[in-house]
């Protein structure tokens, strides 16, 4: 049996470097190059597209996207994160 724990943030540690979807509170969500994360879940991205979701006057759902360089997400708005291929 191995020493080592394995820990719900292990999963950022594989993902270093690669293409992650992240989901966020308030209808948004993000694919970008993960950089960088914390104990927090704050995370560095970069290449990203943020999508955000929204309903027009007919409640009809429009969604608008946002190119971004680099982007800082703080780790309290994260609901989900993945690899692209999973979701």
């Amino acid at each position: 049996m191995s020493d080592s724990k394995s820990e719900p943030l292990d999963l950022f540690k594989v993902l270093l470097d690669e293409k992650v979807h992240v989901k966020l509170r308030g209808a948004r969500e993000i694919t970008g190059r993960l950089h960088a994360y914390d104990s927090h879940c704050n995370i560095v991205l970069s290449d990203a597209v943020e999508t955000i979701y929204d309903t027009d006057a007919n409640d009809q759902l429009i969604s608008t996207q946002k190119k971004s360089e680099v982007i800082f997400v703080r780790g309290d708005s994260v609901i989900l994160v993945s690899s692209p291929n999973d979701v």
